[in-house]
Formats: C-alpha cells, structure tokens, sequence
C-alpha cells in the first residue's frame, strides 16, 4: 500500500480545505455534501453522537452559527492507497479561550469522491 501519493494527497488536502471553508461560512447544504451519504456514517462532536447522515443533517441545519470562527493548527492528512485517508488538525476559538479542539476526520473515496465516513470533535483544556 502506498501511504501519501501526491496525487491523492493533494485531492484529499483539497476537499479538507473546502470542508473547512463550508464551516467558517456555515454552509450547511456544502458542509453535508462532504459526508458520506449513508446511515454508516458517523460523527462524534462535543456534545452530540450523530449516526447517520440524516443525524449529522439535522444538527448542522439547527446549530448557532456564532462562535463558529476558528483557527486550525497541526493539521496531518496521510492517505492509505487510492481511496482512504485521515485528516487530523487542531483548532482554536476566541469563543473558548483556554480551550484546543481537537478534529478527526475518515475520509473514503466514493464515486461521487472524497467524503468523510467518520468524524470526532473534541475540546480539551489548553
């Protein structure tokens, strides 16, 4: 298995950054296209277990979108072959000072491409 070839690298690097764009501009309808349409997805969040993509749907269409602004730190992507990769990045607040988040994401390439099929979020103490 070839771990970080380029190419795919820079397709998975490429979907992160328009996820992150859809959430600094709380797009939800953008923000869900990037999950894996199923019922076998997952999302764990701060205060939330969504399983489903109709769960992750609904939370994203009734969330605040104060406070959402964030700075991201650290991020790693390492893809495993052609069709599976990681995304892990660091986040910061203002709205939660003395905090880090912590963001986790499964990325599987589906035929209408690259979509996260699992996802934590987490805050810890800074």
């Amino acid at each position: 298995m070839e771990i970080n070839n380029p190419a795919v690298l820079a397709e998975v690097e490429a979907a992160f950054a328009g996820y992150e764009a859809a959430l600094m501009a709380n797009d939800v309808e953008a923000l869900q296209g990037y999950f894996w349409q199923s019922s076998l997805t997952i999302r764990y969040g701060g205060g939330e277990n969504l399983y489903g993509y109709d769960e992750i749907g609904a939370f994203r269409a009734a969330r605040s979108p104060v406070g959402l602004e964030r700075r991201i730190d650290r991020t790693v992507i390492t893809s495993f072959g052609q069709d599976f990769a990681t995304a892990s990045t660091l986040f910061y607040r203002d709205s939660q000072p003395g905090t880090i988040g912590r963001q986790m994401q499964s990325w599987a390439r589906m035929p209408e491409g690259w979509r996260v099929v699992a996802a934590h979020v987490s805050v810890i103490a800074a």
